[in-house]
C-alpha cells in the first residue's frame, strides 16, 4: 500500500515520544477531547464545509459538497484544491494549522469536531488517503506495549487505498456514527441556509441527494439578491463586512436575532435587525471575538446599505430599541447607529437626494394625501411610506426631528395658498385628529377666508351652510367667514361654528356697519335670496338701496314698484320706489325680506323692554296695557294711511297672513291703534260695531266694509271714558233701538266699570233723557232705577231703567237716578196664611220646574196679594210676590 503522506514515519516518531514521555500521550488525549467537548461542539458540517471553501478558493473554483450516507458512514466530497502531506501533517500535529490570509480553516484544529460524531474517519483525496482511528490507534499502541485508557485518534494515521468520489478533489468519511447517519443528515441539512450565506465560495451543497444551490444577482446600488431554494436574501457588501436582509413577499423584513458570522456562526449574540458576516480576530475556537479586537468597522459603510434600499424599506436596517445581549452586541449596535446619524440615507419629499436624519422631520402617520399636499411646504419632510406611528421609534432612533401636529400649524403660518389647497389640506390631516390632544394642538391651524384674509384658529370663523356660490361673498368682511372652496368638516370639529345666510344677516357686526352707512346691499341681497323661512332682523330695513331716482335710501323707506301698498298711502308719506334693475336682480321677495314695501310691514320684539319701536303713539299703548306685553308684534306705518283708504287698507291687512293674526288682537298695539286713529268718514273705526253684535247692533253704527275684523270694532270689554260717553249718549238718541237685552246689559257694564274704578261718573255728561227698560226714553226726573225685583209689578216700565240689581246702587249714582226703593212706599192690604215653602205643592213644583233649590223659611200665601202704593207711584195693585218690611216673601196662590 503507497504511503504519499509519509504517515508511517509520524506514527513511528510520535510512538517514539510517547514512549519516551507517557505524560505527553495522556496530555494528547485530553487536548483532543477538550476540543471536541469544548470549541468545536456542533461544528462538524462548519467545520468540514470551511475546509471546502478553502479548497475552493486555492484551486480558484465554484466550491461544490456533496454529503452521502453509505450505511451508518457518512460522507462529505468537495470540490477543489486536494489534500497535501502538510495538510496530513497539520491534522496530525493537533496543534497546528497551515492558514493564508484569504483561509478560513484548513484541516487544522477544528477537524477534531468529527470525533464528536466518529472514531474512525477517513480522507479521501486525488493526492491520496488517510485514515484516523481510535481502535488502529490503540492497536499500535498495545504492540509497541503502551496502554492507555483514552488516546487522541488524530494523532496516528495511517495510508488508505481508499478512492474519492468521481468529481471531487476531497472525500471525508465518518465512519460508524454515533446517533445514526440519518439524524446526523438531518443536522447537515439545518445547516445548509447558514453555510451557503457565510461561504459565498460555495456554490452548492447536497445532502441525501437534495441540492442547495447559492445564486446571486445585482439588484443595482450595490444591492445583491442572494437567493437559496425557496428563501432570498439582499446582500450589501461594505469595507469590513456583509450585511443580509431576509427577503418576504419581495420586500426586506428585520432579521430575527441572530449571531456574528465571522464568518461563520460564532457566539456572539446579535439584536442587529441585518445578518452580519465579517472576518473579526477571533479566538482560537472560532467562538468568541478576541479579547481587545475592534469590531466597531465591521459597520461602517451601514448607511449606506441604508440608502441602497427602496425608500419604503430603509428603516428596517435600523436597529430597534432593546437591551444588548452582550458588549459585541452593543458595541456593533451603536456602530450602525452612528453611522445612520451621519449619512444621507433618509428620503424626503420634495427631493431626489437623501438627508441625513439630523437634517429631516417626521410628521407621525403623514399620508401620500398629506406628502403630497405639504411637498413644498416643509423642509425636509420624511416620506410618508417611513411616516407610520410604527416606524416612529426607528427615526427617533437616528436623530430625525419629530414634528407634531402643534408644530406642523405652526410651519403652516402665513403661508399664501388658494383656498383649494387648504381644503386638501385638511382633509389630509383630518385622520391624524383622533382625539381631544390633537384637536387641541391644531388650534392654531390657518384658515382662509371669503373675503380674502387667512387668519389663525378655526374656532374664530365661521363655516358656510348651505350658502350661494356668488362672488359677493367675497365681501362679508364683517365675519370670519370661511372661504367655500376651503370648507371642510374638519374645522366645525376644530371649533369652527356652521353660519346660514340667516346667521350671517343677524350679527351684531353686519348691524353696526349698517348704521355707520357702510355699502353692504349686493351681499346682504346676495345672503337674503339664500334664506328660507327664518326671519330677517329688522334693522335690515336701515340697509341702503338703490331708489328708481338714482339715489339711495333704507329698504324700509322703498316700496316695490307694484306694492298694493302704494295706493293706501297719503300723497306726503316718506316712501321711494326701488329701482327696476335690483328687481330684476333679486326678485321682488328678497327686496321685501329688507324691507322694502309691498304690503303693511311688521315689527317684532320677543322681549320688549318698552315703547322703543318708533310706532306711533306706542307710548299711549303701552301706558294702558294692564300689564307689561311679553312680546310685540305690531304693523308698522299705519299713521301713513290715506284718510280715505281706511276701508280697502283693513281688508288688506286682514288678508294678507302676515298682518291677519296681528290685526286680530285685540290686545295688541295695532288694533288699538286702528280702534282710535283709523277713520271711517268722520268716524274712528272703534265707534263702529260688528253688525252681527246683538248688543251694540241698536246703538252705533254697523262697520261699513265688507271685510268685517271684530278686534277694530266697538266692545263692551274695552270701555273707556270715551265710549262710555258715546254709549251713554246713543241710549238717549231717540234714533237708536236698542232691545231691552241690549239696554240691560249697556247698563250692567256702565256700572260695573264705576264699580270697578276704570270709569269716573264726573268724566261723563249726562244727557237729559234715559232709555227705559221698555226701549222709550224717559226724562231723567221721572226715571227710577229698579233695586227690588217686586218693585218692578208696580212701576211702570217706561219709568224703569234697569241693569243688573248688584250694580243698581252704583247705576244710579252714575246717572243721577233715584233708586225705587227710595221713591216708592208700600204696605199690604190683603189677608194671608203664613206657611212653610216645604209645605206648599205649588212653590215645591215650582222650584223643581225651575231647577233652582226650594226656599226655606216662612212665607205667607194670599189668594189675592193686594199693595197700596204711594211716593214716586201711587196706587192700589194686585201682585204676584211681594216682600214686605219684615223681609218676608208674599206670594199669591196661582188660579
Amino acid at each position: 500500500m503507497s504511503d504519499p503522506f509519509g504517515t508511517a514515519e509520524l506514527r513511528v516518531a510520535l510512538l517514539d515520544a510517547w514512549r519516551r514521555s507517557p505524560t505527553r500521550l495522556i496530555e494528547d488525549a485530553a487536548t483532543e477531547a477538550d476540543h471536541v467537548r469544548g470549541g468545536y461542539r456542533d461544528r462538524v458540517f462548519t467545520e468540514l464545509v470551511q475546509n471546502a471553501a478553502d479548497a475552493a478558493n486555492r484551486a480558484g473554483v465554484a466550491g461544490v459538497v456533496s454529503v452521502w450516507a453509505d450505511g451508518e458512514s457518512v460522507h462529505v466530497a468537495n470540490t477543489g484544491e486536494p489534500i497535501d502531506r502538510t495538510g496530513v501533517e497539520s491534522l496530525a500535529s493537533l496543534r497546528a494549522s497551515r492558514k493564508d490570509v484569504d483561509s478560513v480553516g484548513r484541516f487544522g484544529v477544528g477537524f477534531t469536531s468529527v470525533l464528536s460524531v466518529s472514531d474512525d474517519v477517513e480522507i479521501r483525496s486525488q493526492s491520496g488517503s488517510v485514515r484516523f482511528s481510535a481502535a488502529l490507534t490503540k492497536s499500535e499502541l498495545s504492540a509497541v506495549g503502551i496502554t492507555a485508557e483514552k488516546v487522541p485518534v488524530l494523532r496516528l494515521a495511517w495510508p488508505s487505498d481508499a478512492a474519492v468520489r468521481t468529481g471531487f478533489a476531497t472525500e471525508v468519511v465518518l465512519h460508524d456514527v454515533r446517533g445514526g447517519a440519518r439524524n446526523l443528515l438531518r443536522q447537515f441539512t439545518d445547516q445548509v441556509f447558514d453555510l451557503l450565506l457565510e461561504l459565498p465560495s460555495i456554490a452548492s451543497i447536497t445532502v441525501d441527494g437534495q441540492t442547495f444551490e447559492r445564486r446571486e444577482r445585482a439588484l443595482g446600488n450595490g444591492l445583491t439578491e442572494v437567493v437559496i431554494a425557496d428563501r432570498v436574501w439582499w446582500q450589501f457588501v461594505g469595507p469590513h463586512a456583509r450585511w443580509l436582509l431576509p427577503i418576504i413577499a419581495g420586500r426586506p423584513v428585520a432579521s430575527a436575532p441572530d449571531v456574528l458570522r465571522a464568518p461563520t456562526r460564532s457566539d456572539e449574540e446579535l439584536t442587529l435587525p441585518v445578518i452580519v458576516i465579517g472576518s473579526p480576530s477571533l479566538q482560537p475556537d472560532r467562538r468568541r471575538i478576541l479579547p481587545g479586537s475592534r469590531v466597531e468597522h465591521l459597520m461602517d459603510g451601514y448607511g449606506q446599505f441604508a440608502a441602497a434600499l427602496p425608500s419604503e424599506d430603509r428603516l428596517v436596517v435600523v436597529p430597534r430599541a432593546r437591551f444588548a445581549r452582550g458588549d459585541i452586541d452593543a458595541l456593533l449596535r451603536e456602530a450602525a447607529l452612528q453611522q445612520l446619524q451621519t449619512s444621507a440615507w433618509l428620503p424626503v419629499v420634495g427631493s431626489d437626494d437623501p438627508v441625513r436624519p439630523g437634517r429631516a422631520v417626521v410628521l407621525p402617520g403623514l399620508s401620500a394625501e398629506l406628502e403630497d399636499v405639504l411637498a413644498d411646504t416643509v423642509d425636509g419632510l420624511i416620506a410618508a411610506d417611513l411616516s407610520g406611528r410604527h416606524q416612529l421609534a426607528a427615526l427617533r432612533a437616528v436623530g430625525a426631528h419629530e414634528v407634531g401636529l402643534a408644530r406642523l400649524a405652526d410651519l403652516l403660518s402665513g403661508l399664501d395658498r388658494e383656498p383649494g389647497w387648504w381644503r386638501r389640506l385638511y382633509d389630509s390631516v383630518e385622520p391624524l385628529v383622533v382625539d381631544a390632544v390633537a384637536v387641541e394642538e391644531l388650534g392654531g391651524l390657518p384658515v382662509p377666508l371669503a373675503d380674502g384674509r387667512t387668519v389663525t384658529g378655526p374656532r374664530t370663523t365661521l363655516l358656510p351652510s348651505d350658502l350661494p356660490d356668488d362672488p359677493a361673498l367675497a365681501n362679508v368682511h364683517w365675519a370670519r367667514l370661511v372661504h367655500p372652496d376651503a370648507a371642510h368638516p374638519l374645522l366645525a370639529r376644530l371649533g369652527a361654528a356652521p353660519v346660514n345666510a340667516a346667521g350671517l344677516l343677524s350679527d351684531p357686526a353686519l348691524e353696526q356697519l349698517v348704521l355707520d352707512g357702510e355699502d353692504v346691499a349686493d351681499v346682504v341681497l346676495v345672503l337674503a335670496a339664500a334664506v328660507a323661512d327664518e326671519e330677517l332682523p329688522t334693522w335690515l330695513g336701515l340697509v341702503e338701496l338703490a331708489d328708481d331716482d338714482g339715489d339711495h335710501r333704507p329698504a324700509d323707506e322703498l316700496l316695490l314698484p307694484d306694492a298694493p301698498l302704494r295706493s293706501l298711502l297719503s300723497v306726503d308719506a316718506p316712501f321711494g320706489t326701488v329701482a327696476d334693475d335690483l328687481v330684476h336682480r333679486f326678485g321682488a321677495g328678497v327686496l321685501r325680506k329688507l324691507g322694502v314695501g309691498w304690503s303693511f310691514l311688521v315689527v317684532r320684539d320677543e322681549s320688549p323692554t318698552g315703547p322703543d319701536h318708533e310706532l306711533p303713539d306706542e307710548e299711549q299703548w303701552w301706558a294702558q296695557c294692564a300689564d307689561e306685553p311679553e312680546t310685540l308684534a305690531a304693523v308698522r306705518d299705519l299713521d301713513l294711511i290715506d284718510d280715505t283708504a281706511w276701508e280697502e287698507a283693513i281688508s288688506v291687512l286682514a288678508n294678507d297672513p302676515e298682518t291677519a293674526s296681528i290685526v286680530a288682537d285685540r290686545a295688541g298695539y295695532t288694533a288699538w291703534w286702528l280702534r282710535n286713529h283709523g277713520v271711517i268718514g268722520d268716524r274712528r273705526l272703534g265707534a263702529f260695531c260688528d253688525p252681527r253684535d246683538p248688543v251694540l247692533a241698536g246703538l252705533l253704527d254697523p262697520y261699513p266694509g265688507v271685510v268685517v275684523v271684530p278686534a277694530l270694532l266697538a266692545s263692551l270689554d274695552d270701555l273707556d271714558a270715551d265710549f262710555a260717553q258715546l254709549l251713554v249718549d246713543r241710549l238717549a238718541n231717540e234714533s237708536r233701538t236698542p232691545n231691552p237685552a241690549a239696554i240691560v246689559r249697556v247698563h250692567t257694564v256702565l256700572a260695573t266699570a264705576v264699580a270697578e274704578g276704570r270709569l269716573e261718573p264726573m268724566d261723563i255728561h249726562l244727557p237729559d233723557r234715559v232709555r227705559a227698560i221698555d226701549g222709550s226714553l224717559v226724562n231723567a226726573d221721572d226715571a227710577i232705577v229698579l233695586d227690588q225685583p217686586w218693585l218692578a209689578s208696580v212701576v211702570p216700565a217706561s219709568r224703569l231703567v234697569v241693569s243688573g240689581l248688584s250694580t243698581a246702587g252704583v247705576l244710579a249714582h252714575l246717572l243721577d237716578l233715584p233708586l225705587a226703593s227710595n221713591v216708592v212706599s208700600a204696605q199690604i192690604v190683603s189677608a194671608g196664611v203664613k206657611t212653610l215653602w216645604a209645605n206648599e205643592p205649588e212653590f215645591v213644583l215650582d222650584a223643581v220646574a225651575r231647577g233652582i233649590d226650594l226656599p226655606s223659611g216662612p212665607v205667607v200665601v194670599h189668594d189675592d196679594l193686594v199693595v197700596k202704593v204711594s211716593g214716586a207711584v201711587d196706587g192700589t195693585f194686585s201682585v204676584r210676590e211681594w216682600v214686605d218690611e219684615a223681609g218676608v216673601t208674599n206670594l199669591c196662590r196661582r188660579r
